[in-house]
């Protein structure tokens, strides 16, 4: 939630910023010197102990928070700001490359190996490097200084961001909590398949509220008058925080799924969970580029929508049959869906905001990218919990469940995207 303001809050500075270097790049640099300070900082938590340590560790993973979107709430804008209407989609997919697979690989290889020998301080030193390094090519920008005489920065739009990201947050706890006070309601019954049907009932309800109801309250508050002349906007962030509470929380969830489906222990589980993440990994590299290229031919919505549909094919491949091989045949569609989505989602996006103020909506979008975990676990969470705790010898049908209900979330985001009027100056956006 602290990510979700400050990428909102920073972003809408951007927008209103004429610093002679361009409107991102000071906040971008900013934004990742001040990443490289608090990294440090956290490297003395190495030889705490207790309650000082963690709050000590807390106090400095909020810091960070601020600093990173300070810096990505900024890169955000540099696509809508700088890309040609008809290649946004070709660097939509460099960026998801960039910023998701390509990521996770180079950690696994470097920082992540690097801390597994002890050495935690040479990981925050490299993780610090890479950060400056890619800072620096950031620098080299064509970004010109903004010409055009800015509107006076209206301070009430910050006060409705607070309300937006509290009123957010609430929404999500509250609908957690009612999801885990009917599981403990219920108690046991003697139909097992009953038991499923309320608790899968509740759960996506319960998600279906956090996702529509939450978005469509938040932008309006955040936006005011302008909500309603953007409905479009709004209905691209249904579809994108629908679309990544599926994704994100099958692969917080797949080490227990695969404990509970194939009968496997932690310790055993973890090595296949870990080639099914890698194989989605893969899926992704390989899928965001030319999705970029396809989608700027045929149109984005199109293969958004195509990406919703085809995740749900891999989340139904994988819930089918207690096989390895299968699950990891619908890792490899989910991977592919995904691929494809972050990269025709973004473009669509960017077509979307108003250029004028993209750093602000974007930001905004996060509600998506902040959600989606919140949500999938805090409210999908107690649906397992309660498998786990009442009936644990239907856990593995607990997580099929779970993972039902993440999947027709892929099919709900397709309805979303159907809803979206992309704009009409957009040739190759036509639905």
């Amino acid at each position: 939630m602290v990510a979700l303001l400050a990428q909102s809050v920073m972003g809408m500075i951007s927008d209103h910023s004429n610093f002679r270097w361009g409107r991102r790049r000071p906040f971008i640099l900013i934004g990742t010197l001040f990443n490289v300070v608090f990294l440090a900082a956290i490297g003395f938590v190495i030889g705490m102990q207790g309650l000082p340590g963690f709050w000590f560790l807390f106090i400095m993973a909020i810091l960070l928070q601020i600093s990173t979107n300070t810096a990505h709430s900024a890169q955000q804008g540099l696509i809508p700001d700088l890309v040609p209407e008809d290649k946004r989609g070709r660097f939509s997919g460099v960026k998801s490359v960039m910023e998701l697979p390509l990521p996770l690989l180079l950690v696994s290889f470097t920082v992540a190996r690097v801390i597994s020998t002890g050495n935690l301080t040479g990981g925050i030193a490299i993780a610090a490097g890479i950060l400056i390094i890619t800072m620096l090519v950031t620098m080299w920008v064509p970004e010109q200084p903004l010409r055009e005489k800015l509107d006076k920065l209206d301070w009430k739009p910050f006060f409705r961001l607070v309300l937006m990201t509290a009123l957010f947050t609430t929404i999500i706890l509250g609908v957690g909590r009612v999801v885990n006070l009917i599981g403990q309601l219920i108690g046991t019954y003697d139909s097992p398949y009953l038991l499923l049907f309320i608790m899968g009932i509740t759960g996506l309800f319960g998600m279906l509220v956090a996702v529509g109801v939450g978005v469509l309250i938040c932008v309006h508050i955040s936006l005011g008058k302008a909500a309603s002349q953007n409905r479009s906007f709004i209905m691209w962030v249904i579809n994108r925080l629908a679309f990544l509470v599926g994704v994100i929380n099958l692969s917080t969830f797949t080490l227990f799924f695969i404990q509970a489906r194939l009968g496997y222990v932690r310790e055993t589980a973890a090595a296949p969970a870990a080639i099914l993440l890698m194989i989605v990994g893969i899926c992704v590299l390989f899928s965001a580029l030319p999705a970029g290229w396809l989608a700027d031919r045929i149109g984005h919505k199109k293969m958004v929508a195509f990406s919703g549909g085809l995740a749900a094919l891999g989340t139904l491949v994988a819930i089918l049959s207690p096989n390895l091989s299968i699950i990891y045949l619908g890792g490899s569609l989910i991977g592919i869906a995904t691929g494809v989505f972050y990269t025709a989602n973004w473009a669509l996006g960017t077509e979307l905001v108003p250029k004028k103020e993209a750093g602000r909506y974007l930001g905004i979008s996060n509600l998506a990218g902040a959600g989606a975990g919140a949500i999938g676990a805090y409210i999908g969470g107690p649906i397992a919990d309660y498998f786990t705790l009442h009936l644990p010898e239907m856990v593995g049908a607990g997580y099929i469940l779970l993972f039902a209900i993440y999947g027709l979330l892929f099919l709900i985001s397709i309805g979303a995207i159907l809803l979206v009027k992309p704009p009409g100056n957009a040739k190759n956006l036509n639905p």
